[in-house]
């Protein structure tokens, strides 16, 4: 029998069906019904050759905080696909995008 690992999503949504709390668990990692404002994931569908993705935030998500999750997602991105693809010339222009995008939204400081 193959080692499985399960990572779960539980999001609790208003009358408007609008997320009002996210909560995940990763047993493996140690974290259980940890409660989040935002996450994405986003999986390969190899066979139509695409990305699907969910993008999901709780509407108490403040915009300053979500500008600082967008950019930490980018540098993250930056990084794995760097590792990925060992890409150096365009890893290099990603993480030059993330620190314009950080300047422009003014968060290095």
């Amino acid at each position: 029998m193959a080692n499985t690992s399960e990572i779960k999503l539980s999001i609790e949504l208003d009358d408007n069906r609008v997320p009002e709390k996210l909560m995940w668990t990763a047993s493996e990692g140690g974290i259980h019904a940890e409660e989040s404002k935002a996450f994405m994931l986003s999986v390969w569908d190899s066979n139509e050759k695409s990305t699907k993705c969910i993008e999901l935030w709780t509407k108490d998500m403040p915009v300053d905080e979500m500008k600082v999750f967008f950019h930490q997602t980018l540098m993250s991105m930056t990084e794995t696909f760097h590792r990925a693809t060992g890409d150096e010339r365009m890893s290099a222009t990603m993480k030059d995008f993330c620190d314009y995008f950080a300047e422009k939204l003014e968060l290095t400081k």
